[in-house]
């Protein structure tokens, strides 16, 4: 029998001010929060009731509760502390991390990035900015630093720290007003 796959959606409070705030700068606030509210639902639905794996949410501030999902505190740190404490907290089986920003993504990106955890180590999936919007694991995450976070040198830095990762497909997610004109 495999062991249980399991998806972690990182998620943030969807509250004005606090989310996509570099979405904020280029087209306000109110359209920011919206549009993460939107997208953050749109990804727990398409994804959340996958019977091939457990979908819990990684949830930022730590006491926030989301309705009818299973919910893993995010604790403190940068990026890439509270991704690696997140993936290390899954109990057994592999592990694939998501932004709630990746308006692109379907049932079928994520599980190729769990057909990939099955001969590689670790999976990333790229972005065209050099980030990535995935990251995945069937063995423990070692600390993700140093991670040039927010540049284009985020996948690269982040390969170097992952000994065997495969890359999966290429999505973006939406961090500022051009990535939404081009139609993310």
């Amino acid at each position: 029998m495999r062991a249980r796959q399991t998806l972690i959606v990182l998620a943030k409070r969807p509250v004005l001010g606090r989310v996509k705030t570099r979405l904020a700068a280029g087209i306000g606030p109110v359209a920011a929060t919206a549009f993460y509210r939107r997208t953050l639902a749109r990804t727990l639905r398409m994804l959340g009731d996958d019977p091939r794996w457990c979908t819990v949410v990684a949830v930022s501030p730590d006491t926030w509760r989301p309705r009818g999902w299973q919910v893993l505190p995010q604790g403190r740190g940068d990026l890439g502390a509270r991704m690696a404490r997140c993936l290390n907290a899954v109990p057994s089986g592999p592990a694939v991390l998501i932004g709630a920003d990746i308006p692109g993504v379907m049932p079928a990106h994520i599980a190729r990035a769990f057909a990939l955890l099955r001969r590689h180590p670790y999976v990333l999936g790229p972005a065209s900015d050099g980030g990535y919007w995935l990251i995945g694991a069937r063995k423990p995450v070692p600390p993700l630093a140093p991670v040039r976070w927010s540049s284009a040198h985020a996948l690269t830095d982040t390969a170097r720290l992952l000994p065997g990762v495969a890359l999966g497909d290429t999505l973006d997610d939406v961090d500022e007003a051009a990535d939404l004109r081009k139609g993310l």
